[in-house]
């Protein structure tokens, strides 16, 4: 079979990952272009990787051998590159969030299906071992009806982090902690939990950062189902701690810290899941972690535009997290 044909746009923070899974599965995917629009970009990216860089992003659009595209860039980037992905008949995986506003990122979402285009979202934290096995067991019924599912996301970012121009502004990023650092965690408790709703919030900037938008926040709901929760999200908790989901059931109780996932069943079974220590970018390196999940990640992008397997992360999957991201923002204000 004919390999797939890819292009990645954008060489910035997130691209090294990519490369590494893209030169993974290079049996079965090809990265024709690596786009920046910034020269040394392109060389520093072309020093480290075997790939081809671009300069000319009108060439790669335009390129009918290209059958998708991975979207780097910037959110405040994101609306205008889909559709012109979505124009040129490409198939989609794009970097969280979907863009700076829900009605952008609602236009992004309509874009993709309107041109009968695959839109995939690098929400990455799906395809770890534990976040996979905790899926199987919710769905399964092991845990019974949810009564609580809760999350803490307690990053670290040191101040000069956001002096890098545009980082955690509304302009570029659309928002903090919770659209750049705490979606990741959002999109898998919203997975394992359903809709949540009748949201209360505080939503601070702290005296630890000098940014335009949040670095603080907490949050009380409940779920369609009557489960309650809260949401704790933070760049301040230096040095940075793993990422924490809480899942309290009629039948049991899940906690899943990172990488490693620890249940414990009425019956008197329990379940323990991963805990390989491959990272989190919890701290001041927010790429500090392997990329096994970005391969495991385009690996099943790839096969849904090859075989239709389902998509693991779609975009509607984005739009939900951005949409009770929203809830959050509006029920501090």
């Amino acid at each position: 079979m004919a390999k797939l044909k890819v292009a990645m746009i954008g060489l910035g923070m997130a691209s090294g990952h990519h490369a590494r899974a893209l030169l993974d599965l290079s049996d079965r995917i090809e990265c024709v272009a690596a786009y920046s629009q910034t020269a040394a970009r392109r060389d520093a990216f072309a020093a480290q990787y075997p790939i081809p860089v671009s300069g000319d992003l009108d060439a790669i659009f335009a390129d009918e051998a290209i059958g998708a595209v991975l979207i780097l860039t910037p959110p405040s980037s994101h609306l205008e590159l889909v559709r012109r992905a979505a124009a040129a008949k490409k198939h989609i995986l794009l970097e969280k969030p979907l863009d700076i506003s829900f009605e952008r990122s609602e236009a992004i979402v309509r874009a993709a299906k309107e041109a009968g285009v695959l839109l995939g979202m690098v929400l990455q934290n799906r395809f770890r071992a534990a976040a996979l096995k905790l899926d199987e067991i919710v769905k399964s019924g092991r845990l019974g009806q949810l009564v609580e599912a809760s999350a803490a996301i307690r990053n670290w970012r040191p101040q000069s982090y956001y002096d890098v121009e545009g980082r955690g502004t509304r302009a570029r990023d659309g928002g903090g902690v919770l659209l750049t650092q705490g979606i990741h965690t959002i999109d898998l408790l919203l997975s394992y939990a359903g809709t949540p709703k009748d949201v209360s919030s505080f939503v601070r900037t702290s005296p630890i950062h000098t940014m335009e938008t949040e670095d603080l926040v907490t949050a009380a709901f409940c779920f369609e189902n009557g489960a309650i929760g809260t949401l704790n999200a933070t760049t301040c908790a230096y040095p940075g701690l793993p990422e924490r989901i809480e899942l309290i059931g009629t039948k049991g109780t899940a906690v899943f810290t990172g990488d490693r996932l620890d249940a414990a069943f009425m019956d008197g079974t329990s379940v323990t899941e991963g805990g390989e220590r491959s990272g989190s970018g919890s701290g001041a390196n927010p790429m500090a972690f392997g990329h096994e999940m970005h391969r495991a990640l385009i690996e099943n992008f790839a096969d849904a535009v090859r075989d239709g397997t389902p998509l693991r992360v779609t975009g509607d999957d984005a739009l939900n997290a951005h949409r009770f991201i929203e809830a959050i923002l509006a029920g501090g204000r």
